[in-house]
């Protein structure tokens, strides 16, 4: 049942360029003016702004520069059954957060983002900078019930739709490097992590986790991450609308799952691969372990494993490790 909130920000987002009259959404929610008056004081608390004319009505002028649920949920297009969308202002971990739910019997699929983070982590457990309510801080929760062996493509999956909509929705170039960085001309904008938890020979749960540079942070880098980090405003030179990539990455996310888990992205990972990927024909170091491989990148096989040609000639292949490209002089 949708609430009072979604049914005002829907009819205002559809009538985005006209007018809506207070008189109408009254009628619409079986509500008085006065109530009316009190959800729009409401929105405007969390943000929004509106243009307001006696006779006219009311119509959007600013959107929240921050998530805000309501909003992501009004505009979300794909919505399985038993989906639901947890928007939270602090958590330590979206990842984690999520597997607590998990453990609550919480029916999936479901979905948690937060404005912050306080131990956002990537792989090998690194400190993810996450206290910027401008970046996007989300966790995906199935319970896909499929063998573990059917699941070693899905990060690199996910991966690439992300940056099939980040090119669709924002009009930019990003890549992929293997296996869960997004990046932008060599700067870092975005990375995944994906835990599971297995029952004998299936996958019990399964999270994919997500963080995205979205916006500039008004403070800035901290540290060294200025040289490294880089946010999608400042591809597109202009602030992007939050709320509404987070939408579109949301019902990506689901149906990119959906198409994983019943086989049927086989036909076109490779081409998806061979667009965003960022490492064929380049020479790079392959930290395993405590050993270091040096090589040219020749793709990935049908596993996801990456591909490495030594001097010799010979090809390695490698399910796990840490790619850096080889510096030029």
């Amino acid at each position: 049942m949708p609430t009072a909130e979604h049914v005002i920000l829907r009819e205002l987002l559809t009538h985005e360029k006209s007018w809506v009259s207070g008189a109408a959404l009254a009628v619409k929610l079986g509500v008085s003016r006065v109530a009316v008056w009190q959800q729009m004081e409401k929105l405007r608390a969390a943000g929004f702004a509106f243009d307001a004319q006696r006779s006219r009505g009311y119509r959007i002028s600013k959107l929240p520069g921050a998530l805000y649920a309501p909003l992501v949920d009004t505009q979300l297009k794909v919505r399985p059954k038993n989906f639901s969308l947890h928007v939270l202002d602090d958590v330590d971990s979206t990842n984690d957060e999520a597997a607590r739910q998990l453990a609550t019997g919480r029916p999936t699929p479901f979905a948690v983002l937060a404005r912050r983070q306080s131990h956002g982590r990537g792989r090998f457990g690194r400190v993810w900078h996450s206290e910027s309510t401008t970046s996007l801080y989300v966790s995906f929760a199935f319970r896909p019930q499929v063998e573990p062996e059917r699941m070693q493509t899905f990060t690199l999956w996910m991966g690439l739709n992300v940056c099939e909509l980040l090119a669709n929705f924002a009009s930019v170039r990003p890549g992929i490097k293997w296996p869960n960085d997004i990046l932008f001309d060599g700067r870092k904008a975005g990375g995944m992590l994906t835990e599971a938890r297995v029952d004998s020979d299936q996958i019990r749960d399964l999270i994919f986790g997500l963080g995205l540079n979205v916006n500039r942070p008004d403070e800035g880098w901290p540290g060294d991450l200025s040289h490294r980090a880089i946010a999608l405003e400042d591809v597109t030179g202009a602030p992007l609308d939050i709320n509404r990539l987070a939408a579109a990455l949301v019902g990506r996310v689901l149906l990119a799952y959906q198409t994983f888990v019943e086989g049927a992205h086989l036909p076109t990972f490779a081409d998806l691969w061979n667009r965003f990927d960022v490492l064929r024909g380049q020479a790079v170091t392959l930290l395993e372990g405590g050993r270091r491989h040096h090589g040219v990148v020749g793709g990935l096989d049908d596993e996801g494993a990456i591909l490495l040609r030594d001097e010799g000639g010979k090809v390695h292949r490698f399910r796990a490790g840490e790619v850096t490209l080889e510096k030029t002089s």
